[in-house]
């Protein structure tokens, strides 16, 4: 598996879990990727863990924050954009027309945290890199492979993160009349945007490579996770969409080891 070294500005770099039940998590997920984990404790007393393939870093499963806890929320999958300089960034986001949420904060030695929102909402995290570039792999076996936002604002958002990262746009018109656009850096498409269904909140859908589509999503169900959207029959490559046994939801694409 080739390893990536560093990412683009604007490219997904990163993908992590917020959940209830972080070794529930645990369980479901390496049944399905086969991930293998490290454990670290958080300074409340409890803990989360890193997850890798074939001893790469690719992902992180962690307990949900106290108000999301309260709430009752699901788990939920969060994806991060590379930066080369988060402040900047944070900065220039409310000047196009977007929201700063958090950030930017240093995480020790590691990185810059942020999050931020296009016009039309979902939560985009930034992520500019120290010692922890993003994922070791990427669009492989158990990596994340694609990322795309589903908006009631589609145009204002591409808009947004082509002045924020200097995305070049292609796109590829639909049956409905809708367009889908995907965001390119480096001359490569790294992020989707489509319209959102009608009445639907803004979010960030994320899809991880598997080696086997309809292995991945028998193991899945074997697990205590649902299959939301089976893969199409004319399909071997997918995607599917599963829900973990804790809500969180994301594709599978059946991807080249």
């Amino acid at each position: 598996m080739p390893k990536v070294d560093a990412y683009q500005h604007g490219e997904p770099c990163w993908a992590d879990l917020q959940t209830p039940d972080v070794e529930a998590a645990k369980n479901f997920y390496s049944g399905v990727f086969g991930w293998t984990y490290r454990d670290f404790p958080t300074p409340d007393g409890r803990s989360y863990s890193q997850a890798f393939t074939d001893g790469e870093l690719v992902s992180v499963i962690a307990p949900q924050n106290p108000s999301q806890q309260a709430a009752g929320d699901p788990a939920r999958w969060n994806v991060y954009f590379a930066a080369t300089d988060a402040a900047s960034l944070m900065q220039d986001a409310v000047h196009a027309g977007g929201t700063a949420e958090f950030g930017p904060e240093d995480v020790g030695d590691t990185g810059v945290l942020a999050f931020l929102a296009p016009p039309g909402g979902g939560t985009t995290g930034i992520w500019q890199a120290g010692t922890h570039r993003g994922s070791s792999l990427s669009n492989e076996p158990g990596a994340l492979s694609w990322a795309e936002l589903s908006t009631p604002k589609p145009q204002a958002a591409v808009g947004f993160f082509q002045e924020l990262f200097g995305h070049e746009v292609t796109e590829y018109p639909q049956d409905d009349g809708a367009s889908y656009s995907a965001l390119m850096a480096g001359g490569r498409e790294v992020a989707g945007v489509l319209p959102s269904d009608q009445g639907a909140a803004a979010e960030w859908h994320i899809y991880f490579g598997v080696a086997d589509l309809r292995a991945a999503v028998k193991a899945a169900l074997a697990a205590g996770g649902q299959v939301l959207v089976e893969p199409a029959d004319d399909s071997a490559e997918g995607p599917a969409t599963i829900r973990d046994p804790q809500g969180g939801v994301l594709s599978l694409v059946q991807v080249a080891p």
